[in-house]
């Protein structure tokens, strides 16, 4: 019924810092960027090398979101990638503060955390 995610819609409260982190460091691609007048707002559409996408958006007076490790809703969102240890290398060249990498005590398998321009917490998971 289900087949896979389609995209995943983040709001922002910095169109263009948010539009750079997820272009220039995180290095996603725009599919087709989008102002719409009537509402001030920005949509980005942006894709991962294998074609999952993430909406980008940007609405005035957007409430914050309330961001507690536990908070009910969204959780985070993970990244699956090649090396834990390479991509957390590169994005503290970057001036990204990152956690220290953990192992899954499930999967054994490393991973950590990052926050984008929001704090919208992003994991990195090995594959």
């Amino acid at each position: 019924m289900f087949n896979r995610i389609h995209h995943v819609a983040i709001i922002c409260s910095d169109y263009a810092k948010s539009k750079w982190f997820y272009t220039e460091v995180m290095g996603l691609t725009i599919i087709e960027e989008t102002y719409r007048a009537a509402r001030g707002s920005y949509k980005l559409d942006l894709a991962l090398a294998n074609g999952d996408q993430i909406e980008l958006f940007s609405f005035p007076d957007s409430p914050p979101r309330p961001n507690f490790p536990e908070a009910q809703g969204l959780r985070h969102l993970a990244f699956e990638v090649d090396s834990v240890h390479d991509v957390k290398s590169y994005l503290q060249s970057q001036h990204i503060e990152v956690e220290p990498v953990r192992i899954d005590e499930l999967t054994g398998k490393a991973f950590t955390f990052f926050t984008d321009p929001d704090g919208l917490p992003l994991e990195i998971y090995q594959k």
